[in-house]
C-alpha cells in the first residue's frame, strides 16, 4: 500500500470509473488497473466490485478511500512543514575549517551577525589530511578544505566550490640573508633548515616539488601544522617555511617571498553534500563565505602585498 494507490482508490470512488480516474491523474487506464490490483493484494477483503460495466468501491473500499483523505492531508501537512523548514533563514548551520582558513574566515562570518532572521552558526576547527575532508561533510553542513592546484578534484559525492586560489610564499626571518631578494628559487632555499606540515597534508606536495627542482633532499627539522606556531618558529630561527599569502596573519619579525620555478598555489574550497544546500540558511552562509573570500583577497591587495616586509630601501 502506498500513497499513489490510495490516491487512485479515492479518485475512483469520487469519479466512478477507471477511465475518468486515469484522465484525472494523467495515467493510462491500464496503469490505474494495475495499481488497484497491487493495492488489493495487501488487503484481505475486496475493495472494488463490478456494477454493470462500471468498477465501483465496496464498503471496505469506501472506508479505505476515506482513510486516504486523511493520509493525503497528513502528507500535505508534512510537505508544508518541510518547505517551511528549508526556507527558514534562521536555522543552524555548522561550518568546519582547517586552522588557517578558520582564522581568516570565521571572524568575517561572525561580525555583524545580530538581529532576527540570520543563520545560527556553529563553528569548528578540523585540521585533517586532504583525503579526509570529504568525510567531514557527514558531520558539518559546510567544510572549508584545501588542496594544491595540481591535486585531483574532490570526489563526486560532495559539491565543491573554490573560495580562494591562494599563493604560497617562503617565510623567513626579516634579518635572514635571503630576505634581500625580491624572489627566491628552489636552489636558494634548498640548503636551509625547513619547518613543514605533517605528511599527508596538501603543502607537502609543494615541499617535495621544491626538493625536485633543487635536485636535493630538503633538511626538514620541524613538523608543525598550525601556521601561527610556524611563524613563531621561523621568527626564532628554526628554519624556513612555506606559508599561505592571504590567510596568514602578519608577523613583525618575518618577511614573505614568492618562489620562482615551482608551482606554489593552493585552493581553499568549500565542500558540502548536495542536499544541504536545499536549506536557505546554508545558501546564505555559502554566499557569506564567498563575500569573505573577496574581502580577504582585497585586503591583501589594499595592503600592497599581504604579510610581506618591505625590502631594504623600499618604503
Amino acid at each position: 500500500m502506498n500513497e499513489r494507490q490510495l490516491q487512485i482508490l479515492r479518485e475512483l470512488g469520487e469519479l466512478g470509473s477507471v477511465t475518468a480516474t486515469a484522465e484525472a491523474l494523467l495515467m493510462t487506464p491500464s496503469a490505474v488497473s494495475q495499481q488497484l490490483r497491487l493495492l488489493q493484494r495487501s488487503i484481505p477483503v475486496p475493495l472494488t466490485e463490478r456494477d454493470g460495466r462500471r468498477l465501483v468501491l465496496t464498503d471496505a473500499g469506501n472506508a479505505l478511500a476515506g482513510a486516504a483523505i486523511e493520509v493525503e492531508t497528513a502528507l500535505a501537512r508534512a510537505r508544508h512543514t518541510i518547505e517551511e523548514f528549508i526556507d527558514r533563514p534562521d536555522l543552524g548551520v555548522s561550518v568546519a575549517a582547517f586552522h588557517s582558513a578558520a582564522s581568516a574566515f570565521f571572524p568575517l562570518l561572525l561580525r555583524g551577525r545580530t538581529g532576527p532572521g540570520r543563520p545560527q552558526l556553529s563553528l569548528a576547527d578540523e585540521d585533517v589530511a586532504q583525503d579526509h575532508f570529504p568525510r567531514l561533510t557527514r558531520d558539518y553542513d559546510l567544510v572549508l578544505a584545501h588542496r594544491l592546484d595540481q591535486a585531483p578534484p574532490w570526489p563526486a559525492s560532495v559539491t565543491a566550490g573554490t573560495l580562494l586560489r591562494e599563493p604560497l610564499d617562503i617565510a623567513l626571518p626579516a634579518d635572514h640573508p635571503l630576505a634581500a631578494k625580491r624572489r627566491l628559487t628552489a636552489r636558494d632555499v634548498a640548503d636551509q633548515p625547513w619547518i613543514t606540515v605533517h605528511d599527508g597534508f596538501p603543502l607537502m606536495a609543494t615541499i617535495e616539488a621544491i626538493a625536485t627542482a633543487a635536485n636535493r633532499r630538503l633538511n626538514i627539522v620541524h613538523r608543525i601544522n598550525e601556521f601561527a606556531v610556524v611563524a613563531e618558529a621561523v621568527a626564532a630561527g628554526g628554519g624556513l617555511a612555506l606559508m599561505p599569502r592571504w590567510t596568514t596573519r602578519p608577523h613583525p619579525a618575518l618577511v614573505f617571498r614568492p618562489l620562482s620555478g615551482v608551482h606554489t598555489r593552493r585552493h581553499i574550497d568549500v565542500l558540502h553534500r548536495p542536499e544541504r544546500s536545499a536549506r536557505r540558511a546554508v545558501r546564505t552562509v555559502l554566499s557569506e563565505l564567498h563575500e569573505a573570500a573577496a574581502t580577504i583577497q582585497n585586503r591583501d591587495a589594499n595592503a600592497g602585498s599581504g604579510p610581506k616586509a618591505a625590502l631594504p630601501g623600499e618604503a
